[in-house]
């Protein structure tokens, strides 16, 4: 059963935008947030964006300040990075994490499978 899907990624050149989409599947627990993680090659993965379910406050990764923007859409289940002004340095596949609310008083994580973005100069 997929829970997180994220899909939008693709070649670009540096300068241009992409937008991707993470959307939530059929589960329990109600959102508490949703973010946004990258990891280029032969490098860590990297915190890029989150944004919370409750009250749609945003948070970005140093990195990407200014150039990305996390939006939700309520009915959907979904949320957007808008990615713009791309730079080599961005490419990287980049993850949804879905933290939700578990039965106990905690949360739970779910990745998606991943989308490869890839900024050509």
């Amino acid at each position: 059963q997929v829970q997180v899907s994220e899909s939008g990624g693709g070649l670009v050149q540096a300068g241009g935008s992409l937008r991707l989409s993470c959307v939530i599947g059929e589960r329990t627990g109600n959102s508490y947030a949703m973010g946004w993680f990258r990891q280029a090659p032969g490098k860590e993965r990297e915190f890029v964006a989150a944004l919370s379910w409750k009250d749609d406050k945003t948070y970005y990764g140093d990195s990407v300040k200014g150039r990305f923007t996390v939006s939700r859409d309520k009915t959907k289940n979904t949320v957007y990075l808008q990615m713009n002004n791309l730079k080599p340095e961005d490419t990287a596949v980049y993850y949804c994490n879905d933290r939700y609310y578990d039965d106990y008083g905690g949360y739970r994580e779910v990745w998606g499978q991943g989308t490869l973005v890839t900024v050509s100069s």
